[in-house]
């Protein structure tokens, strides 16, 4: 999917999910006023992205590279149906008062978009 395929909201969603980033990232890469933006504003641009395949929303999970050494990876991705009321909650859409990213939502490439990478 090319960048001139998507809107300007569009394209700082997957771009955020091309970098992996907890889901409060994406408001770095909106200009305001939808940086600042509530959840009930946002939640329909990423959730029409979902439903064509470009975006997948997950939750961060531990993982442990070969040497034993403690990460972060993406989780499998939230089931559609489950989405709305987890991308209502505005807690959701702030990084966290600590550093602690285990269960943030994050975003990664969907099928679609992986396919045209």
């Amino acid at each position: 999917m090319s960048e001139t395929e998507l809107s300007a909201v569009e394209y700082a969603f997957v771009l955020n999910a091309s970098e992996i980033d907890i889901l409060p990232g994406v408001r770095g890469d909106l200009d305001e006023p939808l940086a600042s933006a509530p959840a009930v504003d946002l939640a329909p641009v990423l959730l029409s992205l979902v439903d064509r395949g470009v975006v997948e929303v997950c939750r961060v999970i531990p993982w442990t590279a070969p040497d034993g050494t403690g990460g972060y990876q993406p989780g499998p991705p939230i089931p559609r149906e489950e989405l709305p009321p987890v991308l209502a909650e505005a807690a959701e859409w702030e990084y966290p008062d600590d550093v602690e990213w285990l269960g943030r939502l994050t975003l990664v490439p969907g099928e679609r978009h992986r396919r045209a990478r």
